[in-house]
């Protein structure tokens, strides 16, 4: 039995009155959590179900089908909610997915071609049907759950985890915050996300806390790019939560929001952030407005997270110290090597060797902290033999408060260029005043020398996106080169 099924039984037994997980229409004790839980797991048992995709809404719901998959031993591939129809249709035929337990009237699945959803009686609201055409994929011995993660194509990549290996990354992020005492944490990310289900669903659940889980609506998260902060602060007020886990774009947009003057979350004890880079100067901003900011760092492969600050360990710019299940080295070209809990292997059996190869760029300095600069792919070089990671001069222009998005260029190129999306009712003289004050953090060889507003944000739907909120580098050249070639071309012009 898995240590979180464990701690569930326990309390369920020893505190039965204790709260395990509301909403705002449902309030389940551990008691009724574990009954649930159990009643399903009958059910998935019953229909003889092996591999079962979850697409719904954060909920009590989604938290008992979990446990129950895990009960039961069914293969769980939860589905993110901002997923395509394409996306979905992609995870459920190559995951085998002999089921679909779903929200009835999630738009993504309208004409997929699945036959009717019935209710599932114990799931409270959800329904489920047979899918009949697909055929079993090969996965990994002691698979428990399929993660899909888009990376940098259009089909999301099936990664394989073992319930130990996650289990053993909640328990390694419980010790490393204990010494808060949380007993609340409300889920922000969708709980698809991995982060979020082993972070703010495992981990709370080992130490008996309390999972708030209301829906996207309510805490303004709007598919993968858009966000209310005004909607979170007002969730924050209603359940007072103790810890949350944000994106850095979430992080800017409530700092943002603080620093206009609303009211600060006072019950936050610890607001992780991860997904990806976070300038010092947001760190700053987030510390002037009280929010209890620790940034962290993970990967799907690896489990969910790898290293975190936590109040007894924060380093500014770094992505705090590795957690005790960890095993983190750096090689001779600077990359990130993680051996521990990682993945089984990937949809189709590929494997994936005991130490996993991030493809992340970093240091550790001489206390023992991870600094993160960029992924090596992305890294390129300028005439002058310089190298940027883009993600570093990114996350300095979007630290700026005019500008929403970024994507930086510059290979073999004198100097670099960027395409920008305005945040909402910004100016371009805003926007221009945006990218000097970022250019005078930036050292000479990083800084942008040329930019242009996008037609449009940057979203999975329309391509320069990833699921998970990456920009898809390839995808937005090509649609902006002929401008930006010509900011080049201009200047060559100007200096003949």
């Amino acid at each position: 039995m898995s240590s979180t099924l464990e701690a569930l039984r326990h309390f369920a037994a020893h505190s039965p009155p204790r709260i395990a997980v509301r909403s705002s229409g449902e309030c389940l004790t551990y008691a009724e959590l574990a009954q649930r839980a159990a009643a399903i797991a009958t059910e998935l048992a019953a229909r003889r179900i092996d591999v079962a995709a979850l697409a719904a809404d954060n909920g009590p719901a989604w938290i008992a089908v979990d446990l129950a998959a895990q009960m039961a031993g069914t293969v769980l591939v939860p589905l993110p909610p901002y997923f395509s129809r394409e996306q979905i249709a992609h995870a459920l035929a190559d995951s085998g997915a002999d089921a679909l337990l779903a929200d009835p009237g999630l738009p993504a699945l309208c004409d997929l071609d699945v036959s009717a959803l019935d209710p599932l009686p114990a799931a409270g609201g959800l329904a489920w049907c047979r899918l009949r055409a697909n055929p079993a994929a090969t996965l990994p011995p002691g698979t428990a759950k399929i993660s899909y993660t888009s990376g940098t194509t259009g089909k999301p990549k099936g990664v394989c985890l073992g319930q130990p290996a996650l289990d053993v990354v909640a328990a390694s992020l419980r010790s490393a915050v204990d010494a808060l005492e949380i007993t609340r944490h409300l889920c922000v990310l969708p709980l698809a996300a991995l982060l979020e289900n082993v972070a703010g669903v495992y981990s709370p659940l080992l130490s008996g806390a309390e999972i708030v889980t209301p829906s996207a609506r309510e805490t303004g998260l709007d598919g993968a790019a858009r966000f209310d902060a005004a909607a979170l602060l007002g969730c924050l007020d209603a359940y007072r939560p103790e810890s949350i886990i944000l994106v850095p774009q979430l992080l800017a947009a409530l700092v943002a929001v603080l620093e206009r003057g609303a009211e600060r979350p006072s019950s936050l004890k610890l607001v992780a952030v991860g997904g990806g880079r976070v300038s010092a100067a947001l760190l700053g901003r987030a510390d002037r407005v009280g929010l209890p900011v620790y940034e962290g760092y993970g990967l799907t492969e690896c489990g969910s997270v790898v290293a975190l600050n936590t109040p007894a360990a924060r380093r500014a710019g770094s992505v705090g110290r590795p957690l005790p299940h960890a095993e983190v080295t750096i090689d001779a070209r600077g990359e990130i090597h993680v051996a521990g809990p990682v993945v089984s292997g990937y949809v189709g059996g590929e494997h994936v060797p005991r130490r996993f190869a991030t493809g992340d760029l970093g240091r550790f300095d001489a206390d023992g902290f991870l600094y993160v600069h960029g992924r090596r792919k992305n890294v390129f070089i300028t005439s002058f033999g310089r190298n940027v990671s883009p993600e570093w001069v990114e996350a300095e222009l979007c630290e700026e408060g005019a500008i929403a998005q970024a994507a930086v260029f510059g290979e073999a190129r004198p100097w670099n260029v960027a395409v920008v999306v305005r945040a909402p009712g910004a100016r371009e003289d805003q926007v221009r005043a945006a990218v000097e004050a970022a250019n005078r953090r930036l050292p000479d060889y990083a800084r942008v020398g040329g930019w242009l507003v996008a037609a449009e944000p940057f979203t999975p739907q329309n391509g320069a996106l990833t699921t998970n909120g990456r920009n898809r580098r390839d995808a937005i050249w090509m649609r902006y080169r002929r401008e930006l070639d010509a900011m080049y071309d201009r200047s060559l012009e100007l200096t003949a």
